[in-house]
C-alpha cells in the first residue's frame, strides 16, 4: 500500500513545477494535478505509526 509520504512528495514536486513553469496553462494543469493528490493524502487521514512496539516492562519489586 502506498502510504501517506508517498503522496505528500507527489503533489510537493507538482508544486514546485507549477511554480517553477512560465506557461500558466501548465501552470494551472500541475496545480490541478497536485490538489487531486492532495485529496489522496486526506482520504488516507491520520498516518498510521508502524514502528515496533517497545516491550511491556513491569515494575521493580524491590
Amino acid at each position: 500500500m502506498i502510504g501517506k509520504q508517498y503522496f505528500v512528495r507527489q503533489a510537493a514536486i507538482l508544486f514546485g513545477i507549477a511554480k517553477a513553469t512560465s506557461d500558466p496553462k501548465m501552470s494551472a494543469a500541475l496545480m490541478d494535478k497536485a490538489a487531486d493528490v492532495k485529496s489522496k493524502v486526506d482520504e488516507l487521514g491520520v498516518a498510521r505509526d508502524l514502528s515496533p512496539k517497545a516491550p511491556d516492562i513491569e515494575p521493580s519489586t524491590t
